[in-house]
């Protein structure tokens, strides 16, 4: 962001945000959709072309509880596949940061990073 080498940076499912973070974000506008406002209707639409990266520790530990840093009231799985899925531009790569396989309750973690993987790959296709 600081050297304009991207367009267009958003960022949702924040639970916490400090005033440091805040005058950061407001500095590079920095598009935040914070959970307490969460709206998937207000995510979007993008005109350019997406990079997505997924940091699992924005989902809620009830259904990523393999992740380093839990914190409730994140997103759940369902929204993030609805997020994903309501992209409407061609995706031109993804990766997926944040999962900790020694936290993970009976890989809970494992196999929805792999779900929403699949979902990221699927809309990556549709350009191809």
């Amino acid at each position: 962001m600081e050297h304009k080498l991207t367009v267009r940076l958003v960022q949702v499912g924040i639970r916490t945000l400090n005033p440091h973070q805040a005058e950061q974000a407001k500095k590079y506008n920095v598009e935040v959709h914070q959970m307490k406002d969460y709206n998937i209707k207000n995510v979007g639409p993008f005109k350019h072309p997406v990079y997505i990266s997924l940091d699992m520790d924005g989902i809620d530990p009830a259904y990523a509880p393999g992740v380093s840093h839990h914190e409730a009231g994140g997103l759940s799985s369902r929204q993030v596949i609805d997020l994903i899925q309501n992209i409407n531009t061609e995706v031109i790569g993804t990766d997926i940061v944040e999962y900790n396989p020694n936290k993970d309750i009976h890989k809970m973690t494992a196999y929805l990073t792999a779900k929403l993987m699949k979902e990221i790959l699927g809309k990556m296709l549709l350009y191809t």
